[in-house]
């Protein structure tokens, strides 16, 4: 069973300060390959699916977030506000104001819905000190954001193909829900009151929770202020829960707000707004995959994915100019050279690497290499260019497979 605060510590992929802070964490080299990896994957599925991207600032005038609901409903999870030149601001608990003002900033017109707003933004969150752990719960938080502002004959269409994103997310990522949830309102004053507009956002998410045979539990007391939500669960080796992605339909602040849309006709008509995070944090999906893996991540994520492993000093220099070959293949790559140890020794140090590379005097003369794959396969030498395009290409699909056949 792997605890992501010790292995993502041993793999130096991320480290606390207690002059940084409680619950604050850095990133190290490796764990920052990671990321930049999450993100790009990230940035690159919105794009296909039609998302436009934006940045906001961090900071918002208290007024803001009295506008969007979140100083009513969530002060208790938000830092104090700051007083700067006469007005008071406050570090962002949630991206969904910003994206709003960025949707009225000007005149919108039914030719321009669905139109997709996405963000890998930081908020922040005033948690405390007793439940901080590793990177499941921190204070200073890196969303992938995004909010669809669409017709209410749109909304479950979009909640649904955001719901698909997330099951190919978790698909190249080798991660699987633990289980889904439809968060609905409880009693009590946390959320905002229309009975209506929640009866009618519950029974969309249904719908998409039905269209897309998805077995879930209904949960009271789970929504956010604004509205019901689909959260997909995961769960860590001690079967501790907590929700990585979600999907929210909410009709509350496209009224806070005033937004509107233009139809043919020249009226005016109120958006529907649907929030959904494909990955979560980023700091708590990278907790998930250490713990799912191990830390030997898919390779195509993985910090290193090609060690080359000279025999012998004679075998160093073809060695160095196949590093250099797979970082011009857009592979990140690295030699374990004999002064760091038996070439045993350099195997087992480089376990969780996916393809370690081999080379001997009859690879280097002959331009081959002898591929070990992390899950003990070993096999035949082979020409070095034909064995980079191949790794490259796996990489290239994202795949989870080390050579066309599934680990394990």
């Amino acid at each position: 069973m792997y605890d992501h605060r010790r292995l993502g510590r041993e793999l130096d992929l991320f480290d606390t300060d207690p002059l940084m802070g409680a619950g604050l964490p850095y990133w190290l080299p490796d764990g920052a390959v990671v990321r930049h990896t999450l993100e790009e994957y990230v940035r690159d599925a919105e794009c296909r699916a039609g998302y436009r991207h934006v940045y906001s600032p961090v900071l918002g005038k208290r007024e803001l977030y009295e506008l969007s609901g979140h100083w009513a409903h969530y002060s208790e999870d938000m830092f104090p506000p700051m007083d700067l030149g006469g007005e008071q601001v406050v570090l962002r608990p949630s991206l969904c104001p910003h994206h709003a003002l960025i949707y009225r900033s000007r005149s919108r017109s039914y030719r321009e819905l669905p139109l997709r707003i996405a963000e890998l933004g930081g908020m922040y969150r005033s948690e405390l000190s007793g439940v901080l752990g590793g990177l499941t719960r921190v204070r200073a938080i890196h969303l992938n954001d995004a909010h669809i502002f669409c017709t209410l004959d749109q909304a479950v269409e979009e909640a649904a193909d955001a719901l698909r994103m997330i099951g190919e997310a978790y698909a190249a990522l080798g991660i699987r829900p633990a289980r889904y949830r439809l968060s609905l309102p409880g009693p009590g004053g946390k959320y905002v009151a229309d009975p209506g507009l929640w009866r009618r956002a519950s029974a969309m998410l249904r719908e998409v929770l039905d269209r897309g045979g998805i077995a879930y539990e209904a949960v009271e007391g789970e929504a956010a202020f604004y509205g019901p939500k689909i959260d997909v669960q995961i769960a860590d080796p001690a079967g501790r829960e907590s929700t990585l992605s979600t999907v929210q339909i909410d009709f509350h602040q496209p009224e806070r707000f005033d937004l509107h849309y233009i139809d043919p006709d020249g009226a005016r008509h109120r958006p529907v707004m649907v929030h959904r995070s494909i990955i979560g944090s980023l700091e708590r999906a990278v907790a998930q995959l250490i713990e799912a893996h191990g830390g030997a991540f898919p390779a195509w994520l993985a910090p290193t994915q090609v060690v080359v492993l000279p025999v012998s000093d004679a075998e160093l220099e073809p060695s160095l100019r196949l590093v250099r070959r797979c970082l011009d293949a857009g592979l990140r790559a690295r030699a374990a050279v004999p002064d760091e140890g038996t070439l045993g020794a350099r195997i087992r140090a480089a376990r969780l690497v996916p393809y370690q590379a081999v080379i001997g005097p009859k690879e280097a003369a002959e331009d081959h290499v002898a591929l070990r794959l992390r899950d003990g396969r070993r096999l035949a030498p082979q020409q070095a260019e034909e064995a980079l395009r191949r790794i490259g290409d796996l990489v290239a699909r994202r795949s989870t497979d080390l050579w066309g056949v599934k680990e394990g």
